[in-house]
């Protein structure tokens, strides 16, 4: 869509990283050079595959708001197009395919939950499915470290809301993108916020069921289901786009251990059992004969005020699911009396 002239110039844009990535590895393909600027957040992974493509990766700001700024500074100092990753009218129409895509594919849908930060895909996507079947629920899914989409809609336009450290990095945009929202706020037939631990659960279900390794910007349209925020939609056809995969691997190995927690299979807690010869060793011979794995064991004596021949347990376990532990918590109390528990996931 670029002129000649633009194309020579070259291309900017702030990304978290997906949209670095697609306009990096397009720029390489069609000769037009780009230039991307990330937040320090970004994944590392995302960053070097830019670089691998032949885009020039600048790491400025602390979110994508102040990144967006200092690429539009640029884009001024250096005569480079500015193509915005979620607001830009021909994104919206691009994003809208996926919409084509799902109707193409699942045409008796009832429901389509979307993850929104920017707000370009659902902006895109509702308006391609609500122009075939106006009847179909679409339903927006954010991160309650950035929710704004939803703040949007509260006030009528968009307004600036904090982003926090979220798995769903991809959604963190502090403000939408105003045609975004003009074009997805009357398709949008409801707006749910889910917490950190049920995206990471849904990242955890999807690798265990589904063998797919989904980045938690992609995953949050499950997490919505799994956290109950739809239950409306119980028996119903409903299409969940898995719209992104570019997690980093170094946090990878957190998420699912996050993901364990979150669902009560990978517990910790701290017992206090005799000092004498054989005690620990009959701490551990229960847990075993419940079929519970120890993960980590540690034990201390200093900090205890009680009988001095005692020593305090902590234990992290992983259990096959929330009734197993159960299970082990009770053992533990008859055999123990007190048993803290946790500390709990938050």
């Amino acid at each position: 869509m670029l002129s000649e002239e633009k194309k020579r110039s070259g291309v900017i844009a702030a990304s978290a990283g997906n949209h670095a990535l697609a306009l990096s590895y397009h720029g390489k393909l069609l000769d037009i050079p780009v230039t991307v600027v990330m937040p320090r957040v970004a994944p590392l992974m995302k960053v070097n595959a830019c670089v691998h493509y032949g885009a020039n990766v600048i790491v400025h700001g602390d979110d994508i708001g102040e990144s967006k700024d200092h690429a539009m500074k640029l884009s001024d100092e250096q005569n480079l197009t500015y193509i915005n990753g979620y607001d830009h009218p021909h994104i919206l129409a691009g994003q809208g395919t996926m919409g084509l895509e799902i109707v193409d594919q699942v045409p008796d849908l009832d429901a389509c939950l979307i993850p929104v930060g920017g707000g370009g895909l659902i902006a895109g996507t509702a308006l391609a499915i609500k122009s075939l079947y106006p009847n179909v629920r679409i339903i927006g899914v954010e991160s309650e470290r950035c929710a704004s989409f939803s703040s949007a809609l509260k006030e009528g336009k968009p307004v600036y809301t904090k982003a926090s450290s979220s798995l769903a990095d991809g959604l963190a945009v502090p403000t939408v993108g105003v045609n975004a929202f003009i074009t997805a706020k009357p398709l949008i037939d409801k707006m749910v916020v889910v917490k950190e631990e049920y995206i990471a659960l849904a990242i955890l279900r999807l690798i265990e069921l589904e063998k797919a390794v989904v980045e938690g910007a992609g995953a949050t349209a499950l997490a919505a289901i799994l956290q109950n925020q739809v239950p409306e939609l119980v028996g119903k056809k409903v299409v969940i786009p898995l719209c992104g995969g570019n997690i980093d691997t170094t946090a990878l190995g957190r998420v699912i251990e996050r993901g364990l927690a979150a669902d009560g299979r990978l517990v910790r807690f701290v017992v206090t059992v005799t000092d004498r010869p054989g005690g620990i060793a009959d701490l551990t011979r229960l847990i075993a004969n419940l079929g519970v794995s120890i993960k980590d064991i540690f034990h201390e004596r200093a900090w205890l005020k009680s009988d001095v021949f005692a020593v305090q347990v902590k234990c992290v376990v992983e259990t096959r699911d929330a009734q197993h532990t159960k299970e082990l918590e009770a053992e533990l109390i008859k055999h123990y009396g007190k048993v803290v528990w946790g500390p709990v996931y938050f």
